[in-house]
């Protein structure tokens, strides 16, 4: 299950990767650390709230849909991942060209939240799942306060050519999860 949690942590850290190279090609001049290490502070942190409202949420009705959990985790993971692969393939360029190199509050509260949806929904799902959510909660903050912080720098550096790409794999690691868990439930796959 550690490596299904380490997967799930890299792919949901994708969307707030692939902006974190948007901020990245913002910054004018040389990259502050303190900057990058703000980015990964907001994406990680909100990324790691974020599942955990939606496993409590989940949490408090699970025992009504036991018997339907695999195709919850399935059509949810599903959903996030064709997003993101959507959004990646069919994202107008011009909304990157808006990001500003301001790394405020005001600017970084909204984009922290919107790359956090997903993690709602993951967090939906853990509730489903035998899962160590708090190991997978530390993995998701920390893999995605990482790739934030490697992002910045990576767009201020190489542009935004591993900005879509990340987003393509993110969201393809999470649709073969989701098939994965669907054919474990259904007997086809050996647990």
């Amino acid at each position: 299950m550690i490596i299904e949690i380490l997967l799930i942590a890299i792919s949901v850290s994708m969307d707030a990767f692939a902006v974190s190279i948007g901020k990245g090609l913002t910054v004018a001049h040389k990259v502050r650390w303190q900057d990058a290490t703000k980015t990964g502070l907001w994406f990680g942190g909100f990324q790691a709230l974020f599942p955990v409202l939606g496993f409590l949420a989940a949490s408090t009705f699970s025992q009504y849909v036991t018997a339907v959990d695999h195709w919850i985790i399935f059509a949810l993971l599903v959903f996030i991942g064709g997003n993101m692969i959507r959004e990646a393939i069919f994202e107008d360029d011009k909304e990157d060209a808006e990001e500003t190199a301001d790394f405020d509050w005001k600017h970084m509260l909204p984009l922290a939240i919107a790359t956090s949806i997903d993690a709602f929904a993951v967090g939906v799902s853990f509730a489903f799942m035998p899962i160590n959510i708090v190991l997978a909660i530390v993995l998701i903050g920390i893999t995605t306060g990482l790739f934030s912080i490697a992002g910045v720098y990576i767009g201020h550096f190489f542009g935004a050519r591993w900005q879509k790409p990340a987003q393509i794999a993110g969201g393809t690691v999470l649709v073969l999860i989701a098939f994965k868990v669907l054919l474990e439930h259904l007997g086809i796959l050996a647990l």
